[in-house]
């Protein structure tokens, strides 16, 4: 049966929301793998936003939506569901979804690539996700890391979001997607066996309701769910599940899984997936924003009536928030997300991505081996970090000691041009060099306004951000490497175009397109 609101809210406070009360939002000193065989959430403390997860084999894999960024939508993989690497990007060029994302327009933020599903069928993995002005989209790849194959629309439709597919027994094929322009109205669609395309005649509703979407299709014990959140003012975002014996329909039976958690920042939209160990698990994000985006933890399933209850279940049978757990498996090999990048590849490592699709032929790993050269170019607006293209950034992440250092070589720079080291979401803050009338000059900037410092008088420049759990990033200089120096003002990091803070390196040049700087390494501790 589906809880009366009345009655929700009371458990939301009789129930003191116990598991929530054993961690305050982002005060944690410690998070993931705690080593003595038990996890603490959260398992990722960084903005890898929209999960899903799915599991092949001894592997599992996750998907993390991308908006603007560039290589878009983030893939993960893990052994234990807790230690995660970074496995690829699956879409290159972002121009093969529209001509705003790339750097002659930048006209994608909190837009681009929203949440998608990853699927695993007949030895081959499917991505299916959406842009909430240009469609549907898919791509396939034999191995995770790619190569992926080029995108396919799917439905050439703006006002869509949070689709999903599944293949029943006989190898049927179905889409499911959000129509959120028109009240959040789910529809399930018959889809070619490839994946390559859908039919658009045969949408059957399935779904509807308050802000319902992040829809995921999974099949358990003879049973076909349609899991996803929703969204009740004044109460705040939950999952919820329907379910029916056919993959078709009809999805009559609906149950809510677990409370807003409030507290918890929502954990809501993610994957459903069965361990090694044969415990059920979902991986979710937190979706309610703040400076660190929304991060993700691991919740465990328990089934009750054939229904999966998120999280710790309540005397009422509903889950909430569970801040700790068993590890579903002790690997041998403890993976982790990559940050640091001493540039000595040919290639860049799969950390990185462009705020909206870079030029070509702006940046280079081989003109200097083991350095990163970034080639500066006009923005579209003069000296507007937001607007410039030559952008290349990370996810931040929320921990305790965090300390960012860059060495940049600032000889090849021309006047107009200015470079350094980058915090931003929408409001952005900078520490960097300009030069004008052929001498180099510090410079901060936050927003709009600048701060010019002293003469820069070496080739060589480091810069530093550091940062612990408030977010609070305190820049530095060094023309040493050892002895740094603050310059400007703490600047507060802060959610914007539905993402946390990024960390990152600009270039670029407002008179002309010249000058450049070369890039030593990027270390973040």
């Amino acid at each position: 049966m589906r809880y009366l609101w009345s009655i929700v809210f009371s458990l939301c406070l009789c129930t003191g929301l116990k598991g929530q009360q054993q961690r305050e939002w982002g005060k944690w000193e410690s998070w993931g793998d705690q080593g003595d065989g038990t996890y603490m959430n959260p398992v990722i403390p960084s903005d890898y936003s929209d999960i899903d997860c799915i599991r092949v084999g001894d592997d599992y894999y996750a998907i993390s939506s991308t908006f603007q960024f560039s290589p878009g939508m983030t893939i993960l993989h893990s052994k234990d569901l807790v230690n995660w690497e970074i496995c690829g990007n699956a879409v290159e060029d972002l121009t093969q979804i529209g001509e705003e994302l790339d750097w002659t327009r930048m006209n994608r933020y909190n837009r681009g690539i929203w949440a998608g599903t990853l699927r695993y069928h007949d030895g081959r993995f499917y991505l299916f996700f959406g842009t909430p002005d240009e469609g549907y989209f898919m791509t396939s790849a034999v191995r995770p890391e790619g190569p992926w194959e080029p995108l396919t629309s799917l439905l050439s439709e703006p006002g869509w979001d949070d689709c999903t597919a599944i293949w029943d027994d006989k190898g049927k094929a179905y889409f499911a997607g959000t129509h959120f322009a028109d009240g959040y109205k789910t529809y399930l669609f018959k889809m070619s066996e490839d994946g390559k395309s859908i039919d658009r005649k045969s949408a059957v509703l399935i779904n509807e309701g308050s802000g319902r979407e992040a829809s995921k299709l999974i099949k358990v014990n003879g049973w076909y769910y349609l899991v996803f959140s929703e969204h009740k003012p004044g109460v705040g975002r939950y999952v919820l599940a329907k379910r029916s014996k056919k993959v078709t329909g009809p999805y009559k039976e609906e149950r809510q899984l677990a409370l807003p958690s409030v507290e918890a920042m929502e954990p809501n939209q993610g994957g459903i997936v069965q361990g090694r160990d044969n415990n059920w698990y979902f991986l979710t994000h937190h979706g309610t924003g703040d400076w660190s985006g929304r991060i993700v933890s691991l919740l465990p399933v328990t089934w009750i009536d054939d229904w999966p209850i998120l999280g710790e279940v309540l005397d009422s049978n509903i889950g909430t928030m569970k801040w700790t757990g068993a590890m579903p498996f002790q690997a041998d090999e403890k993976l982790d997300i990559q940050r640091s990048d001493d540039f000595d590849e040919s290639r860049l490592p799969p950390q990185w991505q462009w705020n909206h699709q870079p030029r070509k032929g702006f940046f280079s790993l081989t003109e200097r081996p083991g350095w990163l050269r970034l080639k500066a170019y006009r923005p579209l607006e003069p000296n507007q970090l937001l607007k410039a293209g030559n952008t290349l950034t990370q996810r931040t992440f929320r921990k305790q000691d965090n300390v960012v250092v860059v060495k940049m070589d600032i000889s090849g720079m021309e006047n107009g041009q200015k470079a350094g080291l980058c915090h931003f979401s929408s409001p952005h803050s900078a520490i960097g060099v300009t030069k004008e009338g052929g001498i180099c000059y510090l410079e901060f900037r936050e927003n709009g306004k600048i701060t010019k410092g002293m003469q820069v008088p070496s080739k060589h420049i480091w810069f530093s951000s550091q940062w612990g759990l408030d977010g609070k990033s305190r820049y530095a200089y060094s023309l040493d490497g050892d002895n740094f120096l603050p310059f400007g003002t703490p600047y507060q990091m802060a959610w914007g175009n539905y993402k946390g803070d990024r960390i990152g390196m600009y270039c670029f040049n407002d008179n002309s397109e010249s000058g450049f700087v070369d890039v030593d390494y990027f270390h973040y501790r």
